[in-house]
Protein backbone atom coordinates (compact mmCIF):
# COMPACT_ATOMS: atom_id res chain seq x y z
CA UNK A 1 0.00 0.00 0.00
CA UNK A 2 1.34 3.39 -0.98
CA UNK A 3 0.27 5.87 1.63
CA UNK A 4 0.85 9.58 1.67
CA UNK A 5 0.22 12.45 -0.71
CA UNK A 6 -3.51 11.82 -0.69
CA UNK A 7 -4.85 14.92 1.01
CA UNK A 8 -3.82 18.56 0.97
CA UNK A 9 -3.96 20.81 4.01
CA UNK A 10 -4.83 23.85 1.86
CA UNK A 11 -7.86 22.03 0.46
CA UNK A 12 -8.74 20.97 4.00
CA UNK A 13 -8.75 24.60 5.08
CA UNK A 14 -10.75 25.60 2.01
CA UNK A 15 -13.38 23.02 2.97
CA UNK A 16 -13.11 24.18 6.60
CA UNK A 17 -14.59 27.49 5.47
CA UNK A 18 -17.72 25.41 4.87
CA UNK A 19 -16.90 23.39 8.00
CA UNK A 20 -20.11 24.24 9.78
CA UNK A 21 -21.55 21.81 7.19
CA UNK A 22 -18.90 19.17 7.97
CA UNK A 23 -17.16 19.32 4.57
CA UNK A 24 -13.62 19.17 5.95
CA UNK A 25 -14.49 16.26 8.25
CA UNK A 26 -15.88 14.23 5.36
CA UNK A 27 -12.75 15.10 3.36
CA UNK A 28 -10.50 13.73 6.10
CA UNK A 29 -12.49 10.50 6.38
CA UNK A 30 -14.55 11.32 9.45
CA UNK A 31 -18.12 10.84 8.17
CA UNK A 32 -19.80 10.41 11.55
CA UNK A 33 -18.54 13.71 12.93
CA UNK A 34 -19.05 15.28 9.49
CA UNK A 35 -22.71 14.36 9.74
CA UNK A 36 -22.90 15.70 13.30
CA UNK A 37 -21.27 18.97 12.15
CA UNK A 38 -23.78 19.17 9.29
CA UNK A 39 -26.81 18.85 11.55
CA UNK A 40 -25.48 21.03 14.40
CA UNK A 41 -23.75 23.71 12.28
CA UNK A 42 -20.31 22.65 13.51
CA UNK A 43 -21.47 22.10 17.08
CA UNK A 44 -22.93 25.61 17.00
CA UNK A 45 -19.64 26.96 15.64
CA UNK A 46 -17.55 25.85 18.62
CA UNK A 47 -16.38 22.58 17.05
CA UNK A 48 -15.82 24.40 13.79
CA UNK A 49 -13.44 26.87 15.47
CA UNK A 50 -11.61 24.11 17.36
CA UNK A 51 -11.10 22.27 14.06
CA UNK A 52 -9.06 25.21 12.83
CA UNK A 53 -6.29 23.95 15.13
CA UNK A 54 -6.97 20.23 14.60
CA UNK A 55 -6.65 20.36 10.81
CA UNK A 56 -2.92 19.47 10.61
CA UNK A 57 -3.43 16.30 12.67
CA UNK A 58 -6.51 15.32 10.63
CA UNK A 59 -4.43 15.80 7.48
CA UNK A 60 -1.59 13.58 8.78
CA UNK A 61 -4.09 10.92 9.83
CA UNK A 62 -5.70 10.88 6.37
CA UNK A 63 -2.27 10.57 4.72
CA UNK A 64 -1.66 7.38 6.71
CA UNK A 65 -5.11 5.84 6.14
CA UNK A 66 -5.63 6.20 2.40
CA UNK A 67 -3.73 4.98 -0.65
CA UNK A 68 -2.21 7.28 -3.23
CA UNK A 69 -2.27 6.42 -6.91
CA UNK A 70 -3.34 7.63 -10.32
CA UNK A 71 -6.72 8.89 -9.07
CA UNK A 72 -6.09 12.03 -7.05
CA UNK A 73 -8.05 12.25 -3.79
CA UNK A 74 -8.05 16.05 -3.89
CA UNK A 75 -9.37 16.33 -7.45
CA UNK A 76 -12.05 13.76 -6.70
CA UNK A 77 -13.18 15.65 -3.59
CA UNK A 78 -13.35 18.94 -5.46
CA UNK A 79 -15.41 17.31 -8.21
CA UNK A 80 -17.75 15.73 -5.64
CA UNK A 81 -18.15 18.94 -3.68
CA UNK A 82 -18.97 21.17 -6.62
CA UNK A 83 -20.30 18.79 -9.31
CA UNK A 84 -21.46 15.75 -7.33
CA UNK A 85 -25.04 15.76 -8.56
CA UNK A 86 -23.73 15.45 -12.12
CA UNK A 87 -21.54 12.44 -11.25
CA UNK A 88 -18.38 14.03 -12.63
CA UNK A 89 -16.32 12.59 -9.76
CA UNK A 90 -17.54 9.10 -10.72
CA UNK A 91 -16.50 9.60 -14.34
CA UNK A 92 -13.09 10.74 -13.07
CA UNK A 93 -12.72 7.51 -11.06
CA UNK A 94 -13.64 5.42 -14.10
CA UNK A 95 -17.08 4.49 -12.77
CA UNK A 96 -18.86 5.40 -15.99
CA UNK A 97 -22.14 3.55 -15.45
CA UNK A 98 -22.82 5.15 -12.08
CA UNK A 99 -21.57 8.46 -13.49
CA UNK A 100 -24.26 8.29 -16.16
CA UNK A 101 -26.81 7.25 -13.55
CA UNK A 102 -25.89 10.24 -11.35
CA UNK A 103 -26.03 12.54 -14.37
CA UNK A 104 -29.55 11.40 -15.26
CA UNK A 105 -30.93 11.35 -11.69
CA UNK A 106 -29.23 14.37 -10.06
CA UNK A 107 -26.95 12.14 -8.03
CA UNK A 108 -29.80 9.72 -7.32
CA UNK A 109 -31.76 12.65 -5.89
CA UNK A 110 -28.85 13.60 -3.64
CA UNK A 111 -28.76 10.30 -1.76
CA UNK A 112 -25.91 9.00 -3.92
CA UNK A 113 -23.97 12.19 -3.32
CA UNK A 114 -24.43 11.77 0.44
CA UNK A 115 -23.26 8.16 0.14
CA UNK A 116 -20.17 9.36 -1.70
CA UNK A 117 -19.43 11.92 1.02
CA UNK A 118 -19.38 9.00 3.47
CA UNK A 119 -17.27 6.67 1.32
CA UNK A 120 -15.25 8.65 -1.23
CA UNK A 121 -11.84 8.22 0.43
CA UNK A 122 -12.29 4.45 0.49
CA UNK A 123 -13.57 4.42 -3.09
CA UNK A 124 -10.53 6.32 -4.36
CA UNK A 125 -8.12 4.13 -2.35
CA UNK A 126 -9.81 1.02 -3.74
CA UNK A 127 -9.50 2.26 -7.32
CA UNK A 128 -5.86 3.22 -6.69
CA UNK A 129 -5.05 -0.17 -5.18
CA UNK A 130 -6.72 -1.98 -8.09
CA UNK A 131 -4.81 0.19 -10.59
CA UNK A 132 -1.47 -1.33 -9.56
Amino acid sequence: MAHGDTHNLAIGYLLWIFGFMGAHRFYYGRPVTGTIWFFTLGLLGIGWLIDLFLMPSMDRSAELRYDAGPIDHNATWILLTFLGVFGIHRFYMGKYLTGILYLLTAGLAGIGVLYDYWTLNEQVSEVNTGAR
